[in-house]
């Protein structure tokens, strides 16, 4: 009776793995690859890729949500981002990868209101169907990939948090992000191109 239990638990469990790893998830990119680009809705319900950003010297895609304390207690630092590089010629490009079915706040319409409390001025995407943060590798909210536009495509120069506390902006020694876009602007070697992504699972 014990071994027929135990195998019951195994199908039970085995069912539920299955069903939520519907996702089709590779290695995603590493520091010095190509990323593809992508279209994806905006909150303004516009399409969005970056080739839509003529004058961009590179990206800050940052895959975050609505629901997740770690991606909130960063929304200002991320505004902070957006507002510091965008004029530099590198904008913030926040996508949201959540299944909304698991996350109902973190829902289209859930987007377009909390855009709007915070007062967002960069594109915030919905990453319908889940195809794109697989691609990149992304893991957690907040995740953040650095790309370079170059002339043979946007190559990754870093990816993984955005400063080294998450919960105090003021306590923060190492901004991962804002060293990294400096010193990719300058030309020069970015001394940290990974760090781990400090945040929640991303919902499937």
């Amino acid at each position: 009776m014990k071994t027929l239990r135990l195998l019951g638990l195994l199908t039970i469990v085995l069912a539920l793995s299955a069903s939520s790893t519907m996702i089709s998830y590779d290695e995603g990119y590493a520091v010095g690859d190509y990323a593809a680009d992508f279209s994806l809705k905006n909150i303004d319900g516009k399409m969005v890729s970056l080739a839509n950003f003529k004058d961009a010297k590179g990206y800050v895609v940052i895959f975050t949500c609505n629901t997740c304390p770690y991606a909130v207690a960063y929304e200002d630092r991320i505004i902070a981002l957006h507002n510091t590089y965008q004029s530099k010629g590198v904008p913030v490009i926040a996508i949201n990868p959540n299944n909304p079915a698991v996350k109902p706040g973190d829902s289209f319409e859930a987007m377009k209101e909390r855009a709007e409390e915070k007062g967002f001025t960069f594109p915030y995407l919905f990453d319908e169907g889940q195809k794109v943060f697989p691609q990149y590798g992304a893991t957690r909210t907040p995740h953040v990939f650095i790309l370079e536009k170059t002339d043979k495509g946007n190559k990754v120069r870093y990816i993984g948090a955005i400063d080294d506390n998450y919960q105090d902006a003021s306590q923060v020694e190492d901004k991962y992000v804002e060293n990294a876009v400096d010193a990719m602007l300058a030309g020069e070697e970015i001394e940290v191109t990974t760090t781990r992504a400090i945040g929640c699972s991303i919902k499937v």
